[in-house]
């Protein structure tokens, strides 16, 4: 029973680690200055994808998820130094 209390407040840590991650990562509500937006119109045109958006979006959820990845484990890794000081 503890295993899984563990494995599921890890899941629910990493969940609510990306979802903190989404709004701060990429600045979204703030429009993109034009320099941005050229570049990424220019990037998609390259690939092949008519939208900009179309590469935009999975760009940055892709980055929301190394974000909320990299500091899972930073957190999980002082976690167990912390355990690992502790006298028992």
């Amino acid at each position: 029973m503890a295993t899984l209390v563990r494995r599921l407040f890890k899941v629910a840590l990493f969940v609510g680690l990306f979802c903190l991650s989404v709004p701060y990562v990429h600045t979204y509500p703030i429009p993109m200055p034009e320099r941005q937006a050229l570049a990424w119109l220019h990037a998609a045109n390259r690939l092949g994808i008519r939208d900009p958006d179309d590469l935009y979006i999975p760009v940055m959820l892709l980055a929301d998820l190394l974000v909320a990845t990299l500091a899972y484990v930073v957190i999980m890794r002082l976690w167990r130094r912390y355990r690992g000081k502790k006298p028992h």
